[in-house]
């Protein structure tokens, strides 16, 4: 068991979305929390997902490597998540933020 721990870490960040209106205004957010949005993390073959919170908060444990990162449902427009790929470190809890592009212009 002691041998497995080892080999995990976890990732927690906020992911945001935006923009949110055509033109960003002095005063008005540009980006907003991507509330309840499904993160996928795939390495391998295998999968492991979690759901952001209400304020776009998110946090996962998985096995050491580097991993593709997409959302669910996968954004039809836009550029999609951003970074698109994360690495997990043995034993560390590490911050990661995501962007998802809207792509309203």
């Amino acid at each position: 068991m002691l041998a497995l721990a080892l080999l995990i870490g976890s990732l927690h960040g906020v992911v945001m979305r935006g923009p949110i209106t055509p033109v960003c205004m002095v005063g008005k957010p540009c980006d907003a929390p991507a509330a309840h949005l499904r993160l996928e993390f795939v390495r391998n073959g295998r999968s492991f997902a979690t759901t952001t919170d209400a304020n776009g908060r998110f946090r996962i444990r998985l096995p050491v490597g580097t991993y593709a990162v997409m959302t669910l449902p996968v954004p039809t427009v836009g550029r999609g998540v951003e970074p698109r790929t994360v690495r997990v470190v043995a034993r560390r809890d590490t911050r990661v933020d995501f962007h998802v592009d809207t792509g309203i212009r």
